[in-house]
């Protein structure tokens, strides 16, 4: 509800909440949604955004919590407020906060924006969360459409060291689903 006028006290409330969860299972980055604005004032929605980030990006700063901002394709989540990735860098830029980034998933961005080489690139690391999926079906990432050896490889080349997240739905029993994960088990 980040980017929903009128929910501003909500989100702010939600974000007291987020921080004692946070804190108690240690986690270092929080994923803020931003919410289905279809229909909206969309320089409405974007200033009420930069508000609720920077509140948001403030109280969670004494913790070392990085908050970031995950854009959601179309297809999957029509009239979501952000869908592409370089937009997303945009309002962090906006927001201006130096614990702020994107939550990159790349599933979103090949659906969304394509060509993931030079999209990372272009994002210029201001992504602090990665995750993936295979394109089109949203399944493990050893089918489909991205080179996933490749992207991890463009990654470590533009020095991201975090985490990757696998976000799919798995084609059948989730441990025999895991196996495409074997050849980077030992890095």
């Amino acid at each position: 509800m980040a980017a929903i006028p009128g929910r501003e006290q909500e989100f702010r409330d939600n974000v007291a909440i987020a921080i004692t969860y946070a804190r108690a299972l240690g986690c270092r980055t929080l994923h803020a949604m931003s919410g289905l604005t279809a229909g909206m004032d969309r320089a409405a929605c974007e200033a009420t955004f930069v508000e609720n980030f920077r509140f948001a990006a403030d109280a969670l700063a004494p913790h070392g919590i990085t908050l970031l901002v995950e854009p959601i394709n179309s297809r999957n989540m029509p009239g979501y407020f952000i869908a592409h990735q370089l937009e997303a860098v945009a309002l962090v830029e906006r927001v201006g906060r130096p614990n702020v980034s994107v939550q990159l998933d790349l599933y979103h961005a090949q659906i969304m924006d394509g060509d993931l080489t030079k999209l990372i690139g272009k994002m210029g690391g201001r992504f602090a969360h990665v995750q993936i999926a295979s394109v089109p079906e949203r399944h493990e990432p050893d089918e489909g459409e991205l080179n996933y050896p490749h992207l991890f490889a463009v990654l470590d080349a533009a020095g991201y060291e975090g985490w990757i997240g696998c976000e799919y739905n798995p084609r059948g029993e989730t441990t025999a689903g895991l196996g495409w994960f074997a050849p980077y088990k030992a890095r």
